[in-house]
């Protein structure tokens, strides 16, 4: 498996992502039970979130985050999918 860094940057205000960040988080927190999710969360000083995934390839990714309801409900206007080589860390190969 890869290492991928995506970035979402969101297209409406923060009441519209507090209604559906309930089950955003929900589904999100499948994927880290499956393993598939390595960590998630939004930026502190600008609008968005990273997320650390482990997939085969960017398709896999792509196809994992579109059933992510932010994107179902249209509240990610732009979404980055970078493979990340993770040297140091966690999740980097030993």
């Amino acid at each position: 498996m890869a290492t991928f860094a995506v970035t979402y940057s969101y297209g409406v205000d923060n009441d519209a992502l507090n209604e559906v960040r309930p089950i955003h988080r929900e589904y999100l927190g499948r994927l880290l039970e499956e393993g598939v999710l390595l960590a998630s969360g939004p930026f502190v000083d600008a609008e968005g979130a990273l997320l650390i995934v482990s997939a085969g390839s960017v398709e896999e990714v792509a196809h994992l985050l579109d059933n992510d309801p932010f994107d179902i409900a249209g509240f990610i206007s732009e979404r980055a999918i970078t493979q990340w080589n993770p040297v140091f860390g966690p999740w980097s190969a030993k």
